[in-house]
């Protein structure tokens, strides 16, 4: 089974697991396509977190996190978040499909060429294929200053408007730097005839980056931190991605009987709300390992987790003012008939990343480096060659060992948030994994239209639900029906006789593929 924001995508990777690829196979082919067919939320200019796991217990992860640049300007009070000074960090998706496509062959029995895998991804962008209502309306939320932006507007609103849902849109060059990766290799992203166009594009628009940071860049495989919950093993990536803070919110409820409450309750979601706040009074002291030290077994530890819970009230909200970061990703996942699993994160972090498109490459830019602060003794503070802060974080449930939940959700801030709602729907109150992604969701402090630190709920919570939160203390506010600020998730099943069951969130343009045993090309 397969599960991307973008039907392509998934289907995609449908195509690979039928020809009798693996899952981290079909993982490269959605991670190079859903690059392709949603531009507004991830690219080959971007990151991706990897989380891969299979039956024989091997469990690892992958991060394809780009550093800053190793000469960087002066930042006296603040750094841009969008154009060429916010394009501060490397780019390592695609050296990620890299480290993905080795593992796959030494651990997996991976057979398939990479250049096959980029087949959907090149014929996608060369062909064309409808603009989704996502990317429609991200085009016109930003239309006025996206005017500004170096490549963008002749690339993605040609004519001066945000082209139709609905009608064609293809990209020429993003054709012609993928056909090259096929043709050359991922590293050419890095060092080859790509990489060399990159750096110049990059330079000529007044980016940091230089084909030195380019060809440092390189995925980091470590181990993933864990945690026990409800017979679950949940698996989430270390720092500097905020994977702790999810966990820590599931350590939290976990000294929580939930069997008295119902899901999207009052006390359900309260339950969540408060979680969420204690786990997030340590998340600001995560940053980059290599630089600060980070107290990981401390922040997960029984005894700090049991503390944290404690100090929730059943009856009464934490009063809540925190700083709000925003940001855009994609969630895919894949799951093979051997019981290989990928859960994988890709992003240009803000919609649209850095707004830069670098030369006649195609390629956007993230603006992870706008993450940093300015100040360089903040613990997430920039310095050459550091790493930022990151908000990407899939998830992966073992069971005896085994795969058996793969989940994940754009929404930067949001997503730890997300994720707490989905866990306890999909294991404690047993919802398959389409109710649990329909059901009434939460998001906690500002957000892109909202400059409070209110408790927005999306508006078909019953009013019950609203009125009891407002009495415990809640600062509540009502948020459209199915939002995709709420997030956009996918998650996939794996029940102990290996049947997969999937879906992907209803507030976006998302599928999920289930292939049978009879359609796998042996």
């Amino acid at each position: 089974m397969v599960t991307s924001p973008h039907a392509l995508a998934s289907e995609a990777g449908a195509a690979i697991l039928r020809s009798g690829g693996n899952a981290l196979e079909a993982a490269i082919a959605i991670g190079s396509t859903i690059a392709v067919v949603y531009p507004h939320f991830c690219g080959l200019g971007g990151d991706s977190v990897w989380l891969v796991a299979d039956r024989s217990g091997r469990k690892t992860c992958f991060l394809g996190i780009g550093q800053a640049a190793r000469e960087l300007p002066d930042f006296d009070e603040s750094i841009p978040l969008r154009g060429p000074l916010s394009a501060l960090t490397s780019a390592c998706a695609v050296d990620a499909w890299r480290h993905a496509h080795d593992y796959s062959a030494r651990h997996w029995g991976g057979r398939i060429d990479f250049a096959a895998l980029l087949a959907h991804a090149i014929r996608h962008a060369k062909e064309g294929f409808p603009i989704t209502r996502s990317q429609s309306f991200w085009l016109a939320f930003r239309q006025a200053e996206a005017a500004n932006w170096p490549g963008f507007a002749a690339l993605f609103m040609p004519g001066g408007a945000a082209p139709e849902t609905g009608s064609l849109f293809r990209q020429e060059n993003l054709a012609w730097s993928l056909s090259l990766i096929s043709r050359d290799g991922p590293r050419s992203f890095y060092s080859g005839e790509l990489g060399a166009r990159l750096a110049a594009g990059l330079q000529a628009a007044g980016s940091p980056l230089t084909s030195d940071d380019l060809e440092a860049t390189r995925t980091r495989e470590v181990a993933p931190v864990s945690l026990s919950y409800r017979g679950f093993e949940l698996l989430a990536p270390p720092p500097p991605t905020q994977g702790l803070s999810t966990l820590a919110i599931m350590g939290i409820l976990a000294h929580f009987d939930f069997s008295a409450h119902q899901a999207g309750s009052a006390d359900h979601l309260h339950l969540c709300v408060e979680a969420v706040k204690r786990a997030f009074l340590d998340r600001g002291g995560i940053a980059d390992p290599d630089i600060v030290p980070q107290p990981v077994a401390e922040w997960l530890s029984a005894q700090h987790l049991a503390q944290a819970a404690a100090s929730i009230d059943p009856a009464r909200a934490l009063t809540w003012p925190a700083p709000f970061r925003s940001g855009d990703t994609v969630f895919f996942a894949a799951t093979d008939a051997e019981g290989g699993s990928v859960s994988v994160l890709q992003s240009t972090y803000f919609d649209w990343g850095s707004g830069v498109v670098v030369g006649d490459t195609g390629i956007l830019w993230q603006n992870r480096g706008a993450a940093f602060s300015p100040d360089p003794k903040h613990i997430n503070g920039i310095a050459p060659g550091k790493r930022p802060f990151y908000t990407l974080n899939p998830g992966l449930g073992l069971r005896s060992g085994r795969p058996a939940l793969l989940y994940g959700t754009q929404g930067a801030d949001g997503q730890p948030q997300t994720l707490a709602m989905l866990l306890t729907r999909l294991i404690d109150f047993g919802e398959e994994p389409a109710v649990a992604l329909a059901g009434t969701r939460f998001l906690l402090g500002k957000t892109f239209s909202d400059s409070s630190d209110s408790l927005k709920l999306e508006n078909d919570t019953p009013d019950a639900v609203f009125a009891e939160l407002a009495a415990r203390g809640h600062a509540v506010s009502p948020i459209e029906a199915q939002s995709p600020l709420a997030g956009l998730a996918g998650v996939i099943a794996i029940d102990e006789d290996g049947l997969a069951t999937g879906a992907h969130d209803p507030r976006g343009d998302g599928l999920a593929i289930g292939i049978s045993s009879g359609d796998i090309d042996r």
